[in-house]
């Protein structure tokens, strides 16, 4: 008997139509922002939308994850106790918290998922999580396969989340308090404001300039979309979309994109099953080149890569076209295998390195007619950052999400019986009293027909049985009607049956991997203090965001700017032309000095 595992797909929403697109393009799971507390600011929700999108998603046993990941307040505990109990009761299968304040409220039996705002990086971390009563851990960013293997052998029975695909941060997750030190705004309190996104000049320790205004934190975007399966085997049971802030034709085109790569997997891996129901189909093909991204990198899955970075720009690249071949007159021509469209947006690097963009009015083969002439030297490669054809398609309805059942209609002795099975068991069954009348010609082809009319509800019929000992005569209006009746009856027995998950949090007293909590813990509150108190932690500094620290580290990060330029002494043994400490200078005058953690391969960001 093979031992299977659920495997979810798991979508962002960024409100109640992203996340129902989320779910017709094929998520088993969407996260979403809680009205309030949750790490993207600018993505909050309304309880009554969080309720309908709640709705729609146990139709098909999709799950609902809330976002209640900032560090919080002592003043806010009160209000959050009160914002989870009305999650609670909208339907809500899991919240999503960094802060462990959260832990100490009177909370209703709903599960807790430790954000990847905890840091989780580390076994220890996760079986401490685990212990403690927390259902799924989102693991860090940075991890590589070998470590994602090494925290499942450790911990089997966690479910993993990992990210897949989307927007990196530079720094690990929750340890990075450069925003709050610079602009007052905390990415642990959801306001970051895209330090990692900004220009910056790297000088050495004599002042001599190494590089001149460049986005040396930015990174490029995630994407493990041929990753999954080695994801899967190293133990990831959630593979995570990031996106709470992107449009809804990023949800439908990426998720649409995923869903097909592992419907292919689990199609050949009987040991992985899907977490939901139903099976979405497209009225387009997915892309993922054509959603915003700043080009893509695995970033550190196979270990340390040197294409993890996106210097040039930390806007979106897209889709690569072609070359430019040469300009005349009012066009360009272009060399590439590739066609554009009318209206596409088009991007290139220009030769001072910076990202320059026009739009097309008008394309003939090869040639482009550009609302304006763009300046480009021959060999420029070109992209596609907004494709106007797929952009259109992806504004109409581009899925559709079945759950299918099997119909069988027989006879009884007082009428008709119809019922309804669908494709996890449920089953809806109605008795219709009448007369048996004889047809005057064959009815099965004319019942069969009527019975698939399913229309614009969440089913599709796989197969249509109907026993009948005679050719009988059924009004098309009655059976009409009869098969309304079964389906809103199945639905109600779908409804009824959802297996919402209870999770009562009780008290533990195991003993935390560390004794003592620098401000990296993030304890904002007393309540936070307490359960690391009753975990063995003797010392407890408090939140940056609450006590700042004088010359505290301020990013941790695993991209390092020594290897990026060559000059890695582990792993690539070349000595740097280049006196250190390095320092990074902002185009407002601010100046950070990096350090180096070779022990733990690690960069560090400080002020000065």
């Amino acid at each position: 008997m093979i031992k299977q595992r659920k495997i979810e797909l798991l979508a962002p929403a960024k409100n109640l139509e992203c996340g129902m697109e989320a779910i017709n393009h094929g998520a088993d799971a969407v996260y979403i922002g809680a009205p309030k507390f949750g790490a993207r600011a600018a993505a909050v929700n309304s309880l009554e939308d969080i309720e309908a999108l709640v709705n729609y998603a146990h139709l098909y046993n999709v799950r609902i994850y809330v976002t209640v990941n900032t560090v919080l307040k002592e003043e806010e505990l009160k209000e959050t106790e009160e914002m989870i109990h009305a999650l609670h009761r909208v339907g809500v299968d899991a919240l999503i918290v960094q802060d462990m304040g959260i832990t100490k409220l009177n909370l209703p039996p709903i599960p807790l998922h430790a954000s990847t705002q905890m840091d989780n990086r580390t076994p220890e971390r996760v079986k401490f999580l685990s212990e403690a009563g927390f259902k799924q851990v989102v693991l860090a960013r940075e991890l590589s396969l070998r470590e994602i293997a090494k925290i499942h052998q450790t911990c089997p029975d966690v479910p993993l989340e990992v990210f897949v695909h989307g927007a990196l941060c530079v720094s690990y997750s929750g340890q990075c308090y450069v925003s709050q030190a610079c602009f007052g705004r905390s990415a642990n309190r959801g306001e970051c404001a895209q330090f990692c996104r900004l220009p910056f000049s790297m000088v050495d320790a004599d002042g001599k300039v190494i590089v001149k205004e460049k986005h040396l934190l930015s990174l490029k975007d995630l994407n493990q979309s041929d990753e999954l399966e080695q994801l899967l085997d190293a133990g990831a049971s959630s593979l995570k979309i990031e996106g709470r802030l992107k449009d809804v034709s990023y949800v439908k085109n990426v998720t649409a994109a995923y869903r097909q790569k592992l419907d292919a997997i689990l199609a050949r891996r009987p040991e992985y099953v899907r977490a939901s129901s139903g099976k979405s189909r497209f009225t387009f093909t997915p892309q993922l080149d054509k959603s915003f991204s700043r080009g893509f990198t695995h970033y550190f899955l196979h270990g340390r890569d040197n294409g993890v970075h996106s210097f040039d720009t930390p806007k979106s690249l897209g889709e690569e076209m072609g070359t430019m071949k040469e300009a005349r007159g009012n066009y360009i021509t272009v060399a590439g295998v590739k066609s554009f469209n009318n209206g596409d947006g088009v991007c290139y690097i220009d030769e001072q390195g910076r990202l320059q963009g026009f739009r097309i009015n008008r394309v003939e083969a090869n040639k482009l007619f550009p609302q304006e002439m763009p300046k480009i030297k021959p060999r420029t490669p070109l992209y596609r950052n907004y494709d106007q054809e797929f952009e259109k398609l992806l504004s109409h309805k581009s899925a559709e999400r079945k759950i299918s059942i099997s119909v069988r209609l027989t006879e009884n002795a007082s009428g008709f019986s119809l019922s309804l099975t669908d494709e996890d068991g449920n089953n809806a069954t109605l008795a219709l009293a009448r007369e048996k009348e004889l047809a005057r010609t064959p009815q099965t082809e004319n019942l069969r027909s009527q019975l698939l009319k399913l229309g614009n509800t969440p089913f599709e019929a796989q197969e249509v049985e109907i026993e009948f000992a005679d050719n009988w005569f059924l009004p098309a209006s009655v059976l009409a009607d009869l098969r309304r009746q079964a389906v809103e009856k199945l639905l109600s027995v779908r409804t009824t049956n959802y297996q919402q998950e209870v999770a009562v949090w009780k008290p533990t007293t195991h003993a935390y991997p560390q004794t003592a909590l620098t401000y990296l813990g993030n304890v904002m509150n007393t309540r936070a203090a307490s359960f690391y108190q009753e975990h063995g932690v003797q010392q407890i500094a408090p939140a940056y965001e609450k006590e700042p620290v004088k010359d505290a580290v301020l990013m941790f990060c695993k991209h390092c700017l020594r290897y990026s330029m060559g000059w890695c002494p582990i792993h690539q043994r070349v000595r740097s032309p280049y006196r250190e400490p390095y320092y990074l200078l902002s185009n407002d005058g601010k100046r950070f000095r990096l350090e180096f953690d070779c022990k733990n391969c690690q960069m560090k960001v400080k002020t000065e």
